[in-house]
C-alpha cells in the first residue's frame, strides 16, 4: 500500500484583529473543511487555574510567554503523522484552561493561526507557506474592542488599557518583526479577494 503524503501545514499569522480567523475560513471554505485540521495559537494559552483572578488579568498575554507553544508543536508534529490529537480549550473570559478538549482528526492539510506563530523559529520552521495578514493598527483596534466586549466579556476601558499596556507594544516588538519571514503579505485579510484566490491556487498546487 501507498504511503499517505505529508500533511502540508500553512501558518497565518499578523497582528491582534487582522483578520487572520477570516482568512482562515475562506481557505477552509475554499479548499474544503474535510481536507483542514485548523489550530488556532491562542488555544494553547497556559493555564493560570492555580493564580488569582486578578494575577491572572495581570498577565501579559500578548508576549510568546503566555502560551504553551511546546505542546502546539507536539500536537502539529502528531498531525503530520497522522495521529489525531486533543486541542485545549480556553475561556478567556476567565483567563483559564477548562477541562474540555477537541478532537482534531489529522487531515492532508494543517492550518495554524496566530498573532505570534513566525516568533517561535522551530513552528516557523513547520510551516510550509507563511501567509502574515497585515492590516492598518486603527482597524485592527477597532476589531479587537468589538470582539473583546462581545465575545469574551470585557469593558470598553480593559480593553484599552490592555491594548496600550501590552497589545501595542508586543505587536511591535514580536509580531510585527516576524512579517518578514512570510511567503505571502495579505493586506486587508479576508477582504482581498485576489491574494485569497492567489493563495488557495497555491494551496491547491503544493496539494497535487
Amino acid at each position: 500500500m501507498a504511503s499517505q503524503p505529508t500533511p502540508l501545514v500553512i501558518g497565518i499569522a499578523g497582528g491582534s484583529g487582522s483578520g487572520k480567523t477570516t482568512v482562515a475560513q475562506e481557505i477552509l471554505n475554499r479548499v474544503g473543511p474535510a481536507r483542514i485540521a485548523y489550530i488556532p495559537h491562542d488555544a494553547y494559552y497556559k493555564d493560570l487555574s492555580g493564580l488569582p483572578p486578578a494575577q491572572r488579568a495581570a498577565v501579559n498575554f500578548d508576549h510568546p510567554d503566555a502560551l504553551d507553544t511546546d505542546l502546539l508543536i507536539q500536537h502539529v508534529r502528531q498531525l503530520k503523522e497522522y495521529q489525531p490529537v486533543e486541542l485545549p480549550v480556553y475561556d478567556f473570559s476567565i483567563h483559564s484552561r477548562t477541562e474540555k478538549t477537541l478532537t482534531i482528526t489529522p487531515r492532508r492539510v494543517i492550518i495554524v493561526e496566530g498573532i505570534l506563530i513566525y516568533a517561535e523559529p522551530e513552528l516557523r520552521k513547520l510551516c510550509d507557506l507563511r501567509i502574515f495578514v497585515d492590516t492598518d493598527s486603527d482597524l485592527r483596534f477597532i476589531r479587537r474592542l468589538e470582539r473583546d466586549i462581545s465575545e469574551r466579556g470585557r469593558t470598553t476601558d480593559n480593553v484599552i488599557a490592555q491594548y496600550l499596556k501590552t497589545v501595542r507594544p508586543m505587536h511591535l516588538e514580536f509580531v510585527e518583526p516576524s512579517k518578514r519571514y512570510a511567503d505571502v503579505i495579505i493586506p486587508e485579510g479576508g477582504f482581498n479577494a485576489p491574494a485569497l484566490e492567489m493563495v488557495v491556487a497555491r494551496i491547491e498546487s503544493l496539494l497535487r
